[in-house]
């Protein structure tokens, strides 16, 4: 395993101290948001982790090594690059053997976490059932993750773009509880609410460590969602975005854009139609989430 796998000082240095580590995925600075504010967000991000007791660790594929947290140097590479790959959990091998940058997606940051023995994983939204899945099949691979990987994330919910009511189905199919941080429905990312209940609500941070420790403690194999509505301040209006990302499907339809090209091409162009609000938004609610992700690290590390 050390072939593949390299911590940083500062996670090693964690581990040692049995202090806790929080899991942060590459995607998003490296498909997620333009340079500079990909490299700035990420940086305020991990800062946000320390101030709260935890360790980052951003995930990425880097010299054929699963690089588990990133100097400051390789941060500003990789959210400067070009060349960066997506890399789910079918990506991990081909690009480690042919040493290519890749920048994990929640599927390989949950695998890589694993791998690493970190519990806990903070994000923006995870990916979920796509609008008209029932004839394309398109499912996002984090689910299926989610299903089998014991590492907890801490999201806004589900992607407004996705189908919120099949993604919930497929996760209570798996057995993968959803809890709500302070809120009975599921936040969609972009806004606080949806029609969709969660599975149970959570007012504090304990609680929510509390329900990890007893679904592992029975062997109880797989992920859990907590979903972090994004700030009220920061929220964008459920009709507004709702008909914005009407607009951006049928556009990537006209286009025939597909596959794993759909959630990128939907998040730009959503970027396009709101004047840059949803940047706004979307770095908005990924500090939120660290704050959230990383007192609930603490409090697990406590009980174990």
């Amino acid at each position: 395993m050390r072939n593949y796998i390299e911590l940083s000082e500062e996670v090693i240095q964690a581990k040692e101290q049995g202090k806790p580590v929080v899991a942060l995925e590459s995607t998003i600075i490296s498909h997620g948001m333009p340079y500079p504010q990909n490299v700035q967000t990420a940086r305020e991000v991990e800062q946000i982790i320390r101030d709260n007791g935890a360790v980052p660790a951003t995930i990425a594929l880097l010299d054929g090594k699963i690089k588990i947290g990133l100097s400051d140097e390789e941060l500003e590479d990789f959210g400067n690059s070009t060349n960066v790959a997506k890399a789910s959990r079918r990506d991990l091998p081909y690009l480690l053997a042919t040493k290519q940058k890749g920048a994990t997606t929640v599927a390989a940051t949950m695998v890589c976490a694993e791998l690493a023995s970190i519990k806990t994983f903070v994000t923006g939204g995870i990916g979920g059932v796509h609008r008209g899945a029932e004839s394309t099949m398109d499912i996002s691979a984090d689910l299926e993750e989610l299903a089998k990987t014991d590492v907890a994330v801490i999201c806004a919910g589900a992607k407004s773009i996705l189908d919120i009511g099949l993604t919930l189905e497929y996760l209570e199919t798996n057995g993968v509880p959803v809890m709500g941080y302070q809120t009975d429905v599921l936040p969609a990312f972009y806004t606080r609410t949806s029609r969709f209940p969660v599975n149970f609500r959570v007012d504090d941070e304990e609680t929510a460590a509390s329900v990890l420790k007893a679904k592992w403690d029975l062997n109880l194999s797989g992920g859990a969602v907590i979903a972090n509505p994004i700030p009220e301040e920061s929220a964008m209006a459920e009709e507004d975005i709702t008909a914005v990302i009407e607009k951006a499907l049928k556009e990537a339809e006209e286009r025939n854009i597909s596959g794993k090209e759909v959630t990128p091409f939907l998040l730009g162009k959503v970027k396009e139609l709101t004047d840059g609000k949803s940047l706004t938004a979307n770095i908005a609610l990924v500090k939120h989430n660290a704050l959230v992700g990383a007192n609930i690290a603490v409090k697990l590390a406590e009980l174990e």
